[in-house]
C-alpha cells in the first residue's frame, strides 16, 4: 500500500498547480482498493519568500530559517511526508526538486484528469508494475506509515473506492 496526494478543489479531477494549491486529497492505494485518508486545506497566502522576487530559470537561492516560514511549499512538503506521490495540474521546477528530495514523486497531469483514473492506474502498478515511480517507492519501502504531518486531516466523509486489478475488471 502506497499513499498518493492530489492537488484538486473538486476532490474529483486534478485541477491546481502544486504551489498554490489550497487543497489535497490523499489516498492509501492498494492492489484493488482506494481509501480516501483525508482532506487538506491550506489557508490561501500571498506568494512571498524565496520564490516571490524569483524568475523561475534563476538557480534556487539558499534559504534562511527566517525566509524559510515564509515559504508557502515547505508546510505542502511536510504534509506530504508520508506520501509516495503526488500529482498536479502544474509544479514548478524548485518545487519539484525538492518533493525529490524527500523521495516523493511529483507527477505533472492535465489539468481536469480524473482523480479515480489515477487512482486505477496506481492500482494497477501495484500488481503488475509499469509505474517506474510506484515501483521505485516500493523497492524503497515507501509504504503506508503512520501521518507524520501536523494536525489532523479534514475528512468530511469515509470513502473507499474498489479499483481494477486486471483489463478483465473492465467487464
Amino acid at each position: 500500500m502506497i499513499r498518493v496526494a492530489f492537488a484538486t478543489d473538486d476532490r474529483q479531477t486534478v485541477n491546481l498547480h502544486f504551489g498554490a494549491s489550497e487543497q489535497f486529497v490523499i489516498y492509501d492505494v492498494a492492489p484493488g482498493v482506494a481509501n480516501l485518508v483525508g482532506v487538506w486545506q491550506f489557508v490561501k497566502l500571498q506568494m512571498k519568500g524565496v520564490n516571490a522576487e524569483r524568475n523561475p530559470d534563476e538557480p534556487l537561492p539558499a534559504v534562511s530559517e527566517e525566509r524559510m516560514s515564509e515559504d508557502k511549499v515547505i508546510e505542502k512538503i511536510e504534509l506530504l511526508r508520508s506520501c509516495a506521490g503526488v500529482y498536479a495540474a502544474k509544479i514548478g521546477t524548485s518545487s519539484i526538486k525538492r518533493l525529490m528530495q524527500f523521495d516523493i514523486q511529483p507527477i505533472i497531469v492535465n489539468k481536469g484528469f480524473p482523480i479515480i483514473g489515477l487512482l486505477n492506474e496506481v492500482s494497477l502498478a501495484l500488481t503488475y508494475g509499469g509505474l517506474s515511480w510506484v515501483d521505485r517507492a516500493m523497492e524503497n519501502a515507501k509504504v503506508l506509515a503512520p501521518m507524520l504531518a501536523k494536525g489532523d486531516p479534514t475528512c468530511v466523509q469515509q470513502v473507499r473506492h474498489n479499483l481494477i486489478t486486471s483489463v478483465d475488471d473492465l467487464t
